[in-house]
């Protein structure tokens, strides 16, 4: 990967990880990863444009009706996909249909830009990861198999312990933290052939003491009351928590630094 690449537009593809849920700004919008990566490449390329078609809850099939075609009109230099973790997460998920849409995305987001870029997501340590960690990772095997077959980059953030530490995650137990989401920044930036700013973002947090027993608890039930049972009730009507809700940044216009890009 040639270092120090400059490249001139970038457009985001996806869900929730990408429309940087829960790395919530004072205004109470969203930033996240993606738009921490366009800071940065903006300040180093004057006129730099940025688009983020991501809406959370989309499924694989979703992004692909939805935001693909889009993105592939804007012809940029650098697209990112992420994409089919919400589908591995319902109880019945064709992961063969994950895999053929998937695939589907891949063919036509590859010749549209200049670099493709794939990631194997982070997950969450515990009890949940290890319950669906099995369509995880057959998911993440098609994203290394369509990545070597269409010249596409993958950043492996499920093989980074440093992000299964759940202080990376929010109390949604789903969505990266601030610290999180700019770790995932820092990785995309060196796998696109920047110069590392953050060479540790791989590095473990330091070690702390466990929550007792009553603290755990009382996470435990708090995480259930506002997240749990709401996420039921919306798989039980069929519902998504990105319902009618537009994308992100739609159009690919130049992207404005409001504050400098954190380290």
């Amino acid at each position: 990967m040639q270092m120090n690449a400059t490249y001139t537009s970038l457009v985001a593809v996806g869900d929730s990880f990408t429309e940087g849920m829960s790395d919530r700004l004072p205004d109470g919008s969203y930033r996240g990863w993606a738009d921490l990566l366009a800071a940065r490449m903006a300040a180093q390329t004057p006129g730099f444009r940025y688009a983020n078609l991501a809406v959370r809850g989309k499924l694989i099939g979703q992004i692909v009706a939805e935001q693909v075609d889009v993105a592939v009109a804007m012809r940029p230099d650098v697209i990112t996909l992420v994409g089919g973790l919400n589908d591995t997460l319902r109880p019945k998920c064709d992961m063969g249909r994950v895999r053929g849409l998937l695939e589907e995305a891949v063919e036509r987001l590859a010749p549209a830009c200049e670099r493709l870029v794939l990631m194997r997501s982070p997950g969450r340590q515990g009890p949940v990861l290890e319950r669906f960690r099995p369509r995880m990772e057959e998911l993440f095997a098609c994203v290394d198999d369509l990545a070597a077959r269409h010249g596409a980059l993958v950043v492996d953030l499920y093989g980074a312990p440093s992000l299964g530490d759940p202080r990376m995650w929010d109390v949604d137990r789903l969505h990266l933290t601030a610290e999180g989401h700019r770790r995932v920044a820092e990785a995309v930036w060196q796998a696109l052939g920047h110069e590392a700013q953050d060479a540790e973002w791989r590095t473990p947090m330091p070690a702390s003491d466990p929550l007792g027993w009553a603290a755990r608890r009382a996470a435990d039930a708090r995480f259930a009351r506002e997240y749990l049972l709401p996420w039921i009730g919306r798989r039980l009507t069929g519902r998504s928590s990105g319902d009618g809700l537009p994308a992100k940044r739609p159009d690919l216009l130049p992207y404005e630094i409001r504050e400098a890009p954190k380290r």
